[in-house]
């Protein structure tokens, strides 16, 4: 086994990441699972597990990770903290051609980084394999509610990145409360959905079949979770085949806004393919009599499938109204606005519990093939960058990306 050096990276971006990749426990547990493996940690005044209780633990602090082989952060390092010749895992949001961090990429080519993005760390079927989806849609499905008990007045939850940790997140659910007809709709099956329907199932309110909620009534609070087929039509009028549309998506249409007039609250929680059609337009919206009054877009593609997400919002203002009637933005308290809430970094409001879930998965999948064998060459295939300083051969597509001055 490999004899290896991990440093734990100081988050440096602003607005600040109180995430991290190991929490204490873990990097006491990864000790002892590696005897070869040393790891420290560089201080931080704003992580969400301070450094004493590394230090507790045996885990040595440190300022600098210069003679580290391997470094682990959340978020992109800033240019000025990178250092050369090492291996790096963090979040880059590079691949998509970002614009924002076309310097960040050029820099980790000419600094000789090896950079391991965990967006697409993924197994031979490329499905992703790490990641903080599932506490998007646990934060954001909590925050749902939260919105809907400030414009409906019935109720009033701590927002959750006041609380300590998910359990006084659960607690707070308890003040829920929900009409008797209270109907939601969820779309999307992924980490971000299942995620989402764990709070779901902590709520007073009964999971029902998508064609149960177009065709029945219900004197009890009620919620759906909808699969692709569910909301999508082949424009051929062929059966859904949900391998066509994974590869074909422009040969559908949405067919959402039959769930619209049932509706008070829609909560997205789908992936969704820019060649797709659009899910939920504003005339969708825009209709007499309507029902719908919260939009919880965990999912948040800004000016994407849902109309009312107009712009992501912040955790310290999460929430924003939708006018309907004329596309722009509004008060959400407005009797004629839809309250969006559309928060980009959900993670980050639970980021004791959102470091724990990642740091596991971290330890099961990235640690091993880190310091063993990687047979399926998961590691190689996530690697943007080499130590040679060239993009490898899947992210070729970026050499123009980052050619330009």
């Amino acid at each position: 086994m490999k004899t290896m050096r991990i440093g734990i990276i100081r988050e440096g971006k602003i607005p600040p990441d109180f995430r991290v990749a190991l929490t204490p426990l873990q990097c006491l547990a990864v000790k002892k699972m590696y005897p070869n493996l040393k790891i420290v940690v560089q201080t931080s005044p704003i992580r969400a597990y301070n450094d004493e209780e590394y230090a507790s633990l045996g885990i040595e602090i440190v300022e600098d990770l210069a003679d580290c082989d391997v470094i682990f952060g959340i978020k992109e390092v800033p240019i000025e903290n990178l250092i050369p010749n090492k291996m790096f895992f963090f979040f880059s949001h590079t691949i998509k051609q970002q614009p924002f961090n076309r310097l960040l990429l050029k820099s980790i080519l000419a600094k000789k980084i090896q950079l391991v993005d965990y967006e697409v760390i993924r197994d031979v079927k490329h499905s992703r394999l790490i990641g903080f989806g599932r506490y998007a849609g646990i934060v954001g499905c909590y925050n749902a509610f939260l919105t809907y008990g400030l414009k409906s007045g019935r109720y009033s939850l701590k927002p959750a990145h006041t609380c300590h940790d998910r359990k006084e997140v659960e607690a707070e659910l308890k003040k829920v409360n929900l009409p008797n007809d209270f109907r939601v709709v969820l779309t999307g099956f992924g980490r971000v959905g299942h995620g989402a329907a764990e709070i779901m199932r902590l709520l007073p309110i009964k999971e029902i079949t998508a064609a149960e909620f177009l065709t029945q009534t219900f004197n009890y609070p009620v919620f759906t979770q909808l699969e692709s087929g569910d909301y999508y039509a082949n424009t051929l009028n062929e059966p859904f085949d949900k391998t066509h549309f994974y590869k074909h998506p422009e040969h559908y249409i949405s067919t959402f806004s039959k769930y619209l007039p049932l509706c008070d609250m829609y909560i997205p929680c789908h992936f969704w393919d820019s060649r797709s059609p659009k899910i939920v337009e504003q005339a969708d919206l825009n209709m007499p009599n309507r029902r719908i009054k919260v939009i919880a877009d965990i999912s948040c593609d800004v000016a994407g499938p849902i109309a009312s997400t107009i712009r992501s919002s912040k955790i310290s203002s999460p929430i924003y109204g939708y006018d309907p009637s004329t596309g722009l933005e509004l008060d959400f308290m407005d009797e004629n606005a839809i309250a969006v809430m559309a928060v980009d970094n959900l993670p980050c409001e639970l980021p004791r519990d959102a470091s724990e879930h990642f740091g596991d998965e971290l330890i099961k999948i990235v640690i091993p093939i880190l310091l063993g064998d990687d047979p399926e060459n998961i590691l190689e295939r996530a690697s943007e960058t080499n130590k040679l300083g060239e993009l490898m051969p899947e992210f070729s597509y970026l050499s123009d990306y980052v050619s330009l001055p």
